[in-house]
């Protein structure tokens, strides 16, 4: 056990150290740094593969093994109040930090920012009625195919509904989903290996591309938005988990220290998503909440993606020279609340949202965008970075409401005396030795 350990130890301490080469790379050999770009991608694309299977077999098992379905019900409902209710915050906060900062005004479009803002808006709007039927999947198998998550989380729901509904008949299936679920993070574990070379590629295309003048130039706005999502982390989410849960930001923060450094070298909160819903029940949460709270999180939690919409959404229309007035920021903040929802955890996905709302409110601001394209993946990064952190404390916070966290084990947990391995991602899951009937293990919540 303790090689295993080792081992892992020393896979995240290649992956800082790829960092750091692919930043100097970046900044030695722009030209060479660019081509890298397909290992960062490659690596990403591996994670994706996992997601979906990995959100299947969690909420099967932990659906399906729930005897009552209005339980599933209250996790689902009381996690999406909460949700809608932290990004209409974390909104309101881009708007006021956005204002104060009066960032933009400096800035002047040129024809391929022009170009480029145009480039990222077509094709970025998308209805409120299109985005719900897009949950629908065109078949039952096709959800997995496409990688859409919402789209899984339907299937999932529906499946373990269904075993929930068959009793004792069902169980055979849900063994069958125990081992698959195992057979899955063994291959993840397996990909994680490959981080440091996709954490090189990722980081050495953005600086190779990006370069020092463009940071300068765009620095306000986005140190501006490093602090604000800093301290919506530390202050409104913290000051929440400590008088829900009793517990602290930074203990759990560091307990998350990996995905953090997986998040930050992928500019991906999707790379990390399997390892959260792991941890997240490592930490004593039960496996129905996990397997609800955080696939669904993903989608419709992204506190850090809508501090970023409000905020670069000013910082445009100041560089155009048509400021938004009150009552248009009050109604640019009301869409953003429903056109968050559904933005993927990958890069690009909130410039094209970003792109899509100004397209709907002040058509003559898209072109701006633009100006944002060259230090978006910088500002990708905090945005990834928040979106994990609020979808881990949602997870705790949903986990006390509902009665389903074993206090202690969190207590433990984070003190460090029950350490988390690169063997829990494979071994929690399989079945007991003394399991008679060889369901996964933690099925029933855990009560305090």
């Amino acid at each position: 056990m303790a090689a295993r350990r080792d081992r892992t130890h020393y896979l995240y301490l290649a992956v800082i150290a790829a960092v750091v080469l692919g930043i100097a790379v970046g900044f030695a050999a722009p030209g060479v740094a660019v081509e890298l770009k397909p290992l960062g991608t490659g690596f990403v694309d591996l994670i994706k593969m996992m997601i979906s299977p990995i959100i299947f077999c969690t909420i099967v098992l932990g659906v399906g093994s729930v005897r009552k379905a209005a339980k599933v019900g209250a996790v689902g409902g009381l996690a999406l109040v909460y949700f809608m209710v932290m990004s209409t915050v974390a909104l309101a906060i881009g708007l006021v930090v956005g204002n104060l900062l009066d960032p933009g005004s400096s800035l002047h479009l040129t024809d391929a920012a022009r170009e480029a803002g145009q480039e990222k808006a077509s094709g970025a709007s998308e209805s409120t009625v299109d985005f719900l039927l897009g949950i629908i999947p065109k078949t039952l198998v096709s959800a997995f195919t496409e990688g859409e998550v919402l789209q899984t989380l339907l299937v999932a729901l529906l499946a373990g509904f269904a075993l929930q509904a068959m009793g004792r008949s069902g169980e055979p299936v849900l063994r069958g989903i125990g081992h698959i679920q195992r057979l899955v993070f063994r291959i993840l574990a397996m990909i994680m290996w490959a981080a440091p070379v996709g954490a090189f590629g990722a980081i050495a295309a953005v600086v190779g591309e990006t370069g020092v003048d463009a940071l300068k130039s765009l620095a306000v706005i986005m140190i501006g938005f490093y602090i604000t999502c800093a301290l919506f982390v530390f202050v409104v989410l913290g000051a929440l988990l400590r008088l829900v849960a009793g517990v602290g930001i930074f203990p759990l923060l560091k307990y998350l220290g990996r995905e953090f450094l997986l998040i930050l070298s992928t500019s991906s909160s999707e790379s990390a998503l399997p390892r959260l819903i792991a941890k997240m029940e490592h930490l004593g949460v039960s496996k129905p909440v996990v397997g609800i709270t955080v696939p669904t999180g993903y989608s419709f939690n992204l506190d850090g993606t809508a501090i970023y919409l409000t905020m670069a959404s000013l910082f445009v229309a100041e560089a155009m020279g048509n400021p938004l007035s009150v009552g248009e920021q009050v109604s640019l903040l009301v869409f953003m609340i429903i056109a968050s929802k559904g933005a993927a955890g990958v890069t690009g996905a909130g410039l094209a949202t970003l792109a899509g709302g100004l397209q709907s409110h002040r058509p003559e601001l898209v072109d701006g965008v633009g100006l944002i394209v060259g230090i978006d993946r910088f500002m990708s990064e905090a945005r990834a970075l928040t979106n994990f952190a609020g979808n881990a404390v949602a997870t705790v916070l949903v986990g006390t409401w509902t009665k389903e966290i074993d206090k202690a084990r969190v207590a433990d947990v984070l003190a460090g005396r029950v350490p988390f391995d690169e063997k829990t991602l494979i071994d929690d899951h399989a079945p007991a030795a003394d399991d008679t009937d060889g369901l996964p293990e933690r099925q029933e919540p855990v009560k305090v």
